[in-house]
């Protein structure tokens, strides 16, 4: 699929933010005044920010309180009440500490999950998509929510348990990409199958000349040499440096903001390929085949 960069840079940064709140929500750290102020400051920028930016992938954007509506079927409205809900009742939770210096710890739990929670359900949005095998599995939910969980405990400043986390998310994201490879074939979709034909069929001439918005939308596909180096730096980015520099460096805040930044770029650049190396089965009319990627 054409990796859309609002969907990257929300998907990414708000998973940040919510991860934040999640451990900020736990007590983890106690924070109160100037101190706690600080941390909702960049837990808000990042999951109201990333919120933001999705707004810009939509097509009518005057009409995306509508998607409020839909919460018993849609993942997307769900999110959407998740998200709400989650910066409400941790405004009031960080207002308490920050001018009160006082910690409401069932508030925060409430908060940390629905923190939790939206991150889960913006997987979901993805996860749910038979259309896309390589989405549609249980380490999608699996790396969204253990990438917000590590980039939270970065944040919060909890190094240790960054570490474990990072080491987790690496885990399930090359789990992913492993599982992702073989999902289109387990899937069972093929031209035979799209179009409903018998016999052996193949692709005698696309169905019109010009680009529409299924082959620059559904049809995008990257080059699988390019796939494993930028494969290879994500995992560098996102895991392996910021576990070197709270190794070497130890809690500090310069090596952990170069911890946060080397792991977000290296979210950035597994965002990326998280959408360019999707197959939509609709590519299948197009003459796209899984395997056979071209640059």
């Amino acid at each position: 699929m054409q990796p859309a960069p609002s969907v990257i840079i929300f998907s990414t940064l708000s998973g940040a933010g919510f991860g934040l709140l999640f451990f900020l929500g736990l007590g983890m750290p106690v924070v109160t005044g100037g101190i706690a102020f600080g941390f909702y400051v960049i837990a808000y920028l990042l999951a109201v920010g990333g919120l933001m930016a999705s707004v810009f992938h939509l097509g009518n954007k005057k009409n995306a309180w509508k998607s409020y509506s839909q919460w018993r079927t849609s993942w997307l409205s769900r999110e959407a009440w998740f998200a709400v809900s989650a910066l409400l009742c941790m405004g009031l939770y960080a207002f308490l500490q920050v001018f009160f210096a006082t910690t409401v710890a069932t508030l925060g739990f409430l908060g940390a999950a629905l923190s939790l929670c939206t991150v889960f359900a913006t997987s979901m949005i993805y996860a749910q998509l038979k259309t896309i095998p390589r989405w549609n599995q249980p380490a999608t939910p699996g790396f969204f929510v253990a990438a917000s969980l590590a980039g939270g405990a970065l944040l919060s400043n909890n190094p240790n348990l960054a570490m474990v986390l990072l080491l987790v998310l690496a885990a399930v994201v090359a789990f992913h990409w492993w599982k992702g490879d073989q999902r289109f074939a387990e899937a069972g979709s093929t031209i035979e199958t799209a179009t409903q034909l018998k016999g052996r069929v193949s692709l005698w001439e696309k169905p019109h000349t010009g680009e529409n918005y299924l082959t620059h939308e559904m049809v995008y596909q990257v080059a699988r040499k390019h796939a494993v180096k930028l494969r290879v730096i994500a995992l560098l980015l996102m895991t392996v440096v910021p576990i070197f520099l709270v190794l070497v460096f130890g809690p500090h805040h310069l090596p952990v903001a170069l911890a946060v930044l080397s792991h977000l770029a290296g979210l950035f650049a597994q965002r990326w390929l998280f959408f360019a190396e999707a197959e939509h089965v609709v590519g299948l009319y197009y003459g796209a085949h899984t395997g056979k990627q071209t640059a």
